[in-house]
């Protein structure tokens, strides 16, 4: 089987738009590929959060993704900072990556812009790290949502040039894109985030959900129930495009052009809908919460373990094409 590597942001609360654009993805990869899934801490280090903030994030978010579907027997599933041959390598890469071509990265202006305060080096040289995390593991393919790509294209540049100098080393991984490499938020216009707060969490109570839902934007031309809609111009029908099965949607659909329905009609439905694929989710986190951290943390423990063991072979190969001893401190 082909391997894969995704790295999953330790952001906490889990939503809807980490489900559509990662978890199902990774849920259907896992059977089919060799899955590397890591929970990057160094990653998040670049906005220096707050120490037992970061750790409780880190533990909510693989809980999360267990409680999704995440098969510790099929996919590894790890702490990137378990594995430090991480940081080695990316420093290694930095060494083949170009400043300027770092500059042109979208990500990092617009992060930039967002945090003016706190322009620093890590968030410049973000995309190297990135680059390391997937090469270390020597990654075919890597699935991503579309404002990863750009960075997933250096990742390959650097590997060629690598490759280029020192021999064939790491494979050029190619971009697996999800059904949904962009969900937008509650407001229509901007990618779903809880920084934003415009997400709906895959464990919020079904009370909350339709409390966003009610404000969701929806179709703008839709000023009264009998006005007709476009469904294609709405960002709830969207949704249901992933959550409602097709001859329902396309009934909706028809429903909407011809003002048959109303909006509140539409979400109705769809709040039934996503509850449906949520509320096993939210059953199964509560039942592993009652197990305790322990379960989690040993889970991550134990995908760091065979991660590190993946990560030494090819950190000793590379070593020893640079130049380096074949283990840091170690003799010839």
């Amino acid at each position: 089987m082909k391997r894969i590597f995704s790295g999953i942001q330790p952001t906490g609360s889990l939503h809807i738009g980490n489900y559509l654009g990662a978890m199902v993805n990774f849920l259907a990869l896992q059977e089919t590929r060799e899955a590397i899934y890591c929970v990057v801490d160094y990653h998040a280090l670049t906005i220096r959060p707050d120490p037992d903030r970061l750790r409780d994030r880190v533990r909510h978010v693989g809980l999360g993704y267990l409680a999704a579907g995440i098969d510790p027997e099929k996919a590894i599933l790890f702490r990137q900072s378990d594995v430090p041959e991480h940081a080695e390598l990316a420093w290694i890469l930095g060494c083949f990556t170009q400043i300027g071509e770092l500059s042109k990265m979208t990500q990092f202006k617009d992060k930039a812009r967002q945090h003016k305060e706190n322009v620093n080096a890590g968030l410049f040289t973000y995309p190297v790290l990135q680059a390391a995390d997937i090469l270390l593991y020597k990654a075919e393919e890597v699935p991503v949502g579309e404002d990863q790509a750009q960075h997933l294209e250096l990742s390959r540049d650097i590997a060629r040039r690598f490759n280029n100098h020192y021999g064939p080393t790491f494979p050029e991984p190619a971009t697996l894109l999800s059904q949904a490499p962009r969900v937008l938020g509650l407001d229509g216009e901007q990618k779903m985030s809880k920084s934003k707060n415009n997400e709906i969490g895959i464990l919020d109570p079904p009370e909350v959900i339709q409390q966003k839902l009610r404000i969701a934007k929806t179709d703008e031309a839709r000023q009264r129930r009998t006005d007709p809609g476009e469904p294609t111009r709405c960002n709830v029908f969207t949704w249901h495009t992933f959550f409602t099965p097709d001859a329902e949607r396309e009934e909706l659909a028809k429903g909407c052009r011809e003002a048959g329905i109303g909006c509140v009609d539409c979400k109705k439905v769809l709040f039934e809908r996503m509850n449906a694929v949520l509320a096993p989710i939210r059953e199964r986190h509560e039942e592993l919460k009652a197990k305790g951290w322990e379960y989690v943390d040993q889970v991550l423990l134990e995908g760091g373990r065979k991660a590190r063991a993946i990560a030494g072979e090819t950190m000793k190969e590379v070593r020893e094409k640079v130049g380096l001893l074949p283990e840091p401190g170690g003799g010839a």
